[in-house]
C-alpha cells in the first residue's frame, strides 16, 4: 500500500510530504518521477537553489496534480505555514501586497516543493529592497523556425558584448527551448531603468546578428529569429531559478553552464534525474555570481546614443501592464487601423522610429502570475 506521508530531512528541519508515490514526471526512467523523488532533488542541489532565490521574493509555480496538471502561480504563501518559514513582502500599484515566499535555508525549497511546487520563480531584487533589482536578465528565446542551437549561437556573441562592457554573464539552460544569461548589478536602479538597459543591450546584439536576432516585441514581425525579451526585467516579470525542474513529463532542469560548455549544450543533458550527480561531480557553476555586482550606466549611456543618435525610444510593455511614459502604441500591427495599410509604421525590428525617455509614472504588474 503506498505511503501517505513520507519526511525529507532537509537541512535543519524535517519537511513532510504528503502523497510521496504521486507520480509527477511519468518520463523519468526506473520510476523516479515521483513527488517524494522532486523534494529530495531539491535536497540534493540544495546549495545550489538556495543561492538562486536567496532573499528573493518568490513566486511558486505549483501543479498539486503532477507536472501535466494546470500550474498555479502562487504569490501568497499559506497562511498555515511552518513558523520557519520566511517571507518577503510586495506591494502592487493597487495598493494590495503579497507575503511571498523568502528562501534563506534548503528547508524552504523543500516545503515548497511538498505543496507541488514543480520551479521556483525569484524576484530579480532581494527583500531588502524589491524595488530595486541587483540581476540583470537576458532571456535567449528561439521563435518557430529556431532551436536550440540558434540560442547557442546568440549567447556567444552576448559573451563578447558584455566581455566589452567589462561584465561577467553568467549563463544557464530555460529548461525549455532557450537560455538565460545573468548579470549582477549594483542595487541603484529601478526596474524601469533596468529594462531599459536590457533593452539596449538587446539592441546592439540585434545589430551585430540582424538575420538571427529580433527585438521585435509582436510576434507576426519576430520571423525565424532568437527574440531577446527585455521585458523579462520589467517589474513582477520572473522566470523560473536556476536548478528549477520544469514542467514536462522528463522534468528538465534549468541547469548553470560554464561558457565553455554552452556551444555543445543540449537541453535534453539536463533533468531532475541527471542533475544531482552532475551538481554532486562540479559543485554549482554560479557559485560565483554574488561575487561582483556591476554599474548599469554604461548601458544606460548605450540607450542614450539610441534614442539620440538612432531615434530609438522605448518598445512595447506586456499587454495587462499599465500604459506607460513614453512607450509607443501597444497594438498588434496588423490590426492597427490608424494606418490606411493597417500597419503601425514599425520596422522589422518592432522598434519605434522615435520617442521620448521611457519614464513610467506607475509600475507595472504582471497578469503572468495574475494582475494585482
Amino acid at each position: 500500500m503506498p505511503a501517505l506521508v513520507a519526511e525529507v530531512r532537509a537541512g535543519e528541519h524535517v519537511v513532510r510530504v504528503s502523497n510521496p508515490d504521486k507520480v509527477y514526471f511519468r518520463d523519468l526512467p526506473d520510476g523516479r518521477g515521483r513527488k517524494i523523488d522532486l523534494v529530495n532533488y531539491y535536497v540534493q542541489v540544495g546549495e545550489g537553489i538556495v543561492r538562486a532565490l536567496f532573499e528573493r521574493p518568490c513566486t511558486l509555480k505549483r501543479h498539486p496534480g503532477g507536472a501535466e496538471s494546470e500550474a498555479i502561480y502562487q504569490k501568497r504563501v499559506p497562511e498555515s505555514r511552518p513558523q520557519w518559514i520566511e517571507t518577503a513582502r510586495v506591494d502592487f500599484p493597487s495598493g494590495r501586497h503579497a507575503d511571498e515566499l523568502c528562501v534563506t535555508e534548503v528547508g524552504a525549497v523543500a516545503w515548497a516543493a511538498s505543496l507541488g511546487t514543480v520551479d521556483f520563480h525569484p524576484w530579480p531584487s532581494r527583500r531588502r529592497d524589491p524595488d530595486h533589482p541587483d540581476e540583470l536578465r537576458i532571456d535567449l528565446d528561439p521563435q518557430p523556425g529556431t532551436d536550440f542551437s540558434h540560442a547557442r549561437r546568440v549567447a556567444e556573441q552576448v559573451r563578447i558584448l558584455l566581455e566589452e562592457l567589462g561584465f561577467t554573464g553568467w549563463p544557464k539552460t530555460s529548461g525549455s527551448r532557450g537560455l538565460h544569461v545573468y548579470v549582477r548589478i549594483l542595487p541603484e536602479w529601478t526596474h524601469p531603468q533596468v529594462r531599459r538597459a536590457a533593452l539596449a543591450f538587446a539592441r546592439e546584439v540585434e545589430r551585430r546578428l540582424p538575420g538571427l536576432v529580433t527585438t521585435a516585441w509582436w510576434k507576426e514581425q519576430r520571423g525565424e529569429r532568437v527574440f531577446v525579451d527585455y521585458n523579462q526585467n520589467a517589474r513582477d516579470r520572473t522566470i523560473a531559478s536556476a536548478y528549477s525542474v520544469r514542467a514536462r513529463t522528463w522534468a528538465p532542469v534549468s541547469a548553470p553552464l560554464a561558457w565553455d560548455e554552452v556551444a555543445d549544450a543540449e537541453p535534453r543533458d539536463f533533468s531532475m534525474f541527471t542533475m544531482p550527480e552532475r551538481f554532486a561531480r562540479l559543485g554549482d557553476l554560479h557559485a560565483g555570481i554574488d561575487d561582483i555586482s556591476y554599474d548599469l550606466n554604461v548601458l544606460l549611456e548605450m540607450a542614450e546614443r539610441d534614442e539620440r543618435d538612432r531615434g530609438l525610444g522605448d518598445a512595447p510593455y506586456p499587454p495587462h501592464f499599465p500604459k506607460m511614459e513614453g512607450e509607443p502604441k501597444r497594438v498588434q500591427p496588423s490590426r492597427d487601423r490608424s494606418t490606411t495599410s493597417g500597419r503601425s509604421g514599425l520596422p522589422a525590428s518592432g522598434r519605434p522610429p522615435s520617442g521620448p525617455k521611457s519614464g513610467p509614472t506607475s509600475e507595472p504588474t504582471s497578469g503572468r502570475e495574475g494582475p494585482e
